[in-house]
């Protein structure tokens, strides 16, 4: 038997309404997000493997407690699904964040052995987000918040939303950024061949969103923010070596007056700021690298419930090679400090 509970940090629900808003929106703004059409598009649709997620993905109950069972996960950090209220006018968007937030915060406290959760909140209203922020943990028991990626294109970095990074801090707890598609601006170029989604598209708008926060010196101004981003990082920890040279290169360039003088380099923001973890990444060589380059205290476990669910994925983490603390630190301490189980 496992010496460590098995907690997975990225898994996704959706209630009903979340899910009948999104057709709505699909058959009233046709082509107006290509990413959003694309994405929702399917799983909203016949096809059986649709079928499946749109049942599990609602499920707070017997079916994913039993699938849970089934792949050895002792507990799930439970999120609203991408592209979450971001999609949605700014009044409504607040108002289903609260709405869903209370139904997330009921879950748990059926089974506060089995799940905790983390708030969804509307960047669309950045005041109201970081009230909801508040309510959320201080009134709801939630662990933290999650963003969906960009919000209809803007993205975390411009200073209007940082009023959500403010309440984070102040509340030490952590925000969960992750992925969805592309925006409508950028989005062409992926859509000929199919690479919009998870197999790319995802990475690189959230890997682009990781740098553009570290860019833009939000972590000079607020040190004490913590950000978790699935899928080891989207690659950006490979690629530090070379995303510390050349931003050095470029803020001494003087082209860019929208890039202020950072106080660390940009790899240091990333080790300091940022945890991530293993979602649909169950590839022994990749999380070995991500643990090297972070440190074991920065990767966490998580499965990408119901996206990616496949039991039989557990037993690569099991079997990594590497020492049982650090194992038991992977799928369980890591989780507790970082999401204050």
């Amino acid at each position: 038997m496992a010496g460590y509970r098995r907690i997975a940090t990225e898994e996704a629900w959706a209630p009903p309404e979340l899910l009948a808003r999104y057709r709505d929106l699909l058959d009233a703004q046709p082509g107006a997000d290509p990413g959003f059409d694309s994405l929702w598009g399917f799983f909203l649709g016949k096809a059986e493997r649709a079928q499946r997620l749109a049942a599990r993905i609602q499920d707070l109950g017997e079916r994913r407690l039993a699938d849970m069972d089934a792949a050895g996960i002792d507990f799930q950090v439970l999120a609203l699904t991408a592209p979450g209220v971001q999609v949605f006018d700014a009044p409504i968007a607040t108002s289903l964040a609260r709405t869903f937030n209370d139904q997330l915060a009921e879950a748990v406290r059926r089974r506060p052995d089995r799940f905790a959760g983390l708030a969804a909140v509307a960047p669309q209203d950045p005041a109201a987000a970081a009230k909801e922020l508040e309510r959320g943990v201080r009134t709801l028991g939630l662990k933290g918040a999650i963003v969906n990626a960009h919000t209809r294109g803007d993205y975390l970095d411009e200073p209007k939303f940082w009023e959500i990074f403010e309440a984070a801090q102040a509340l030490d707890v952590p925000l969960y950024l992750h992925p969805s598609t592309p925006p409508p601006a950028m989005i062409a170029p992926f859509l000929k061949r199919g690479m919009e989604g998870a197999i790319y598209g995802f990475a690189v708008d959230t890997g682009l969103h990781m740098l553009r926060l570290i860019a833009s010196g939000a972590f000079d101004r607020f040190p004490r923010l913590k950000l978790v981003v699935g899928h080891l990082g989207e690659g950006i920890p490979f690629w530090l070596f070379r995303v510390d040279y050349m931003h050095w290169s470029m803020s001494l360039s003087g082209r860019y007056p929208d890039v202020p003088r950072l106080k660390k380099k940009p790899s240091d923001y990333l080790r300091e700021n940022f945890h991530v973890t293993t979602s649909g990444m169950a590839w022994a060589p990749a999380v070995q690298f991500a643990i090297s380059v972070l440190g074991i205290e920065r990767v966490l476990y998580a499965m990408d419930y119901p996206y990616q669910y496949v039991p039989e994925e557990v037993k690569v983490y099991d079997g990594l090679p590497i020492p049982d603390a650090q194992k038991r630190l992977l799928f369980q301490g890591n989780a507790e400090r970082v999401f204050s189980l």
